[in-house]
């Protein structure tokens, strides 16, 4: 009677292999479902923290300094959300550093594409170039209002260009988490090229018109105006984006623009515009000048280079 028992026996070796493959398998089968939606995931981590910080904003109708830094690390906060959650490697977010060349096209470009827009208004509008009180705001905030030629271009716009670069990139870096480096890397596995830069370009517009629409961000153009016109802009400058990230494989020289582009034209060109006449139906991100200069810009720049040979995601989901 004791021998089938003894035959139905498995020696003990087998059975842990046996539970250790069916653990892997397990693990496996709970890793794939969720690894099959990582853009859905990322998307609903930025409207439970987006969500949050615009219903304070639109509850005040302001956006105040702080709230607005924390609103722009949301997407970065979402793709480092999904990424533990998922166990995808951070390092697929594009930390590398990148060639000095895209560096430096980052750094320039809004300069480039801005003051063809800003220097005609000057001169076309009469009072549009407000030089006096531009020079008076620099020099006070640095206690040098009783010379404000020194003050503006001696100390103030030296640092603007510098350590005001950089502190803006600290804020920029949150968005180009989420915007390039996780976003638009797995759409343009999915959608290519032109159709990662199309939707990430999208959602990040779309992502803006909370504040555009409820707070006083916009610079005070009719409501349906600003947004058509800075949802062609971003889009546009999305595709630059996208050049820099697939021809660099890195965000910084997105991170860089998007901390130039702030700092150039929200605190350089716009202060030095009056609001007269047209002039803010064509400057400032919710005018048309800015968002057709930067079309010309993108569609220049999109055109002389696709995605960098050997730029591919396929095991960027890949669980560590």
């Amino acid at each position: 009677m004791s021998q089938p028992a003894e035959k139905s026996k498995k020696p003990r070796g087998d059975a842990a292999c046996e539970v250790s493959e069916k653990g892997r398998v397990m693990r496996r089968a709970f890793t794939r479902v969720p690894q099959q939606r990582p853009l859905s995931i990322f998307l609903f981590f930025l409207c439970v923290f987006s969500g949050c910080t615009y219903a304070l904003a639109v509850h005040s109708h302001h956006e105040s300094e702080a709230l607005s830094q924390f609103t722009t690390w949301c997407p970065g906060f979402a793709a480092l959300c999904t990424c533990l959650l998922l166990r995808i490697p951070l390092g697929t977010l594009g930390w590398e550093w990148p060639a000095r060349r895209f560096l430096k096209l980052a750094y320039f470009l809004p300069l480039i594409y801005a003051a063809p827009v800003y220097l005609p208004i000057w001169l076309v509008i009469r009072g549009a170039f407000s030089l006096n009180s531009f020079e008076a705001a620099m020099a006070d905030s640095y206690g040098l209002g009783r010379w404000p030629a020194l003050g503006t271009f001696g100390v103030a716009l030296p640092l603007l260009f510098t350590v005001g670069v950089i502190g803006e990139a600290v804020w920029s870096l949150g968005e180009e988490l989420g915007w390039r480096g996780f976003l638009f890397p797995r759409l343009q596995q999915r959608c290519g090229f032109h159709g990662a830069c199309l939707i990430s370009g999208s959602i990040w517009a779309v992502w803006h018109y909370p504040e555009i629409l409820w707070t006083d961000f916009n610079a005070g153009t009719n409501a349906v105006f600003a947004l058509a016109c800075f949802t062609v802009m971003v889009v546009a400058l999305a595709y630059i984006m996208g050049y820099l990230r697939v021809r660099s494989g890195s965000i910084w020289p997105c991170v860089l623009l998007h901390a130039t582009h702030n700092t150039f034209v929200q605190g350089i060109f716009d202060p030095l515009t009056a609001s007269v006449g047209w002039a803010k139906y064509i400057t400032t991100e919710f005018g048309a000048g800015l968002a057709v200069a930067i079309v010309v810009a993108g569609t220049v720049i999109a055109s002389t280079g696709g995605p960098r040979k050997g730029f591919s995601l396929a095991s960027t989901d890949e669980p560590r």
